[in-house]
């Protein structure tokens, strides 16, 4: 399943990060001189000359780690996809991502361009390729200071800038901070500047689009199949989904145990039949590894939860991570615009 970032992947087994690394193999990692990949065309990014700074770059990261760069990094790997689209916004193309694929059908908010070197899968990014492309600077994810990945790449002679997935205190100013904190790194925080007043204009307009709906209760959900069985994950508060419903005046009717971190609960058709005087809203990207739309759309339960059955059940469009950067807010908040005011 896609839409769960490694953090958030309680219900499913997952392997020690240390041994899908070692399981990694070999492959091409092509010449240390391959050319970075042209910035992504778009009208935006082509438009704009970004601005971007020269001189050395010294910043402390998300975990407190001091990262040193004689100039302003230019040849970046990516490892999360919410980091991949924060590189873009900013009018960079990373050299390298992990899952790239995977990135093109979750994240929409930016189009990752031709000639960029595929790691692996986020979870098991195979290292040999990353340090291949010749990086200057690899951004990653991180969940601790003590994370295993940091440990890994600490292996290595190339600087690492550890950014924080996820923060339920505050998942929009933590959302913001983690697209300024690459931008200091590229040397591009006027250009995050832009981005950054940008959504915030945004958002104050699209609050007054749905000033006269009235607030109303809201969840937010996705799903994955296991074992023929479907199983819910509602946008509790401190998630990043749940937030900017709120921003918007809603009330966020999931009050049920979630992650620290992301703001994820957890249930299943029943759990979400005590919900069905809210709102229903859930991602419209199918996933690969199992369609839970289409298998809800077959429960006879589903069918009779109020939400669904009076036809306030609501698909975003296909391709909004639920865990990106400004670009991907502001198709959030657009989603919700839309949906509230048809």
């Amino acid at each position: 399943m896609k839409t769960r970032p490694i953090a958030a992947l309680a219900p499913v087994a997952v392997l020690p990060l240390s041994l899908l690394l070692a399981a990694c193999g070999t492959t091409d990692t092509g010449t240390d001189d391959k050319p970075a990949p042209k910035a992504a065309d778009s009208a935006e990014c082509s438009a704009d000359e970004t601005e971007t700074s020269t001189g050395p770059v010294k910043l402390t990261d998300s975990y407190g780690r001091t990262v040193e760069l004689d100039k302003p990094a230019e040849r970046v790997a990516v490892l999360e996809w919410q980091q991949v689209e924060d590189v873009l916004t900013l009018c960079l193309a990373p050299v390298a991502v992990a899952d790239a694929e995977g990135y093109a059908t979750w994240d929409t908010a930016e189009k990752l361009p031709e000639g960029v070197t595929d790691v692996g899968t986020r979870g098991e990014p195979n290292l040999e390729t990353l340090f291949g492309t010749n990086p200057d600077l690899v951004i990653v994810e991180a969940y601790t200071a003590e994370d295993e990945i940091l440990k890994q790449l600490a292996k290595y002679d190339v600087p690492v800038l550890a950014t924080k997935g996820a923060d339920a205190a505050d998942p929009v100013a933590n959302m913001i901070d983690t697209f300024e904190l690459i931008a200091q790194a590229t040397g591009r925080e006027e250009r995050a500047k832009v981005v950054v007043d940008d959504f915030n204009a945004h958002l104050a307009e699209a609050k007054e689009k749905v000033a006269d709906v009235g607030a109303g209760k809201f969840v937010y959900f996705d799903g994955w199949i296991q074992g023929g069985n479907v199983s819910i994950r509602p946008f509790g508060q401190g998630s990043l989904m749940g937030e900017l419903g709120e921003e918007l005046g809603l009330e966020n009717a999931w009050t049920g145990e979630v992650d620290e971190a992301y703001g994820l609960g957890q249930t299943d058709v029943e759990g979400m039949s005590e919900l069905g005087d809210a709102t229903f809203f859930y991602t419209g990207t199918v996933d690969p590894d199992g369609d839970v739309n289409a298998a809800l759309a077959e429960n006879p339960v589903w069918q009779k939860i109020p939400a669904v059955a009076e036809g306030r059940a609501h698909a975003f469009p296909a391709g909004v991570w639920t865990f990106g950067g400004p670009r991907t807010a502001e198709q959030v908040v657009d989603a919700y615009v839309d949906l509230l005011t048809k």
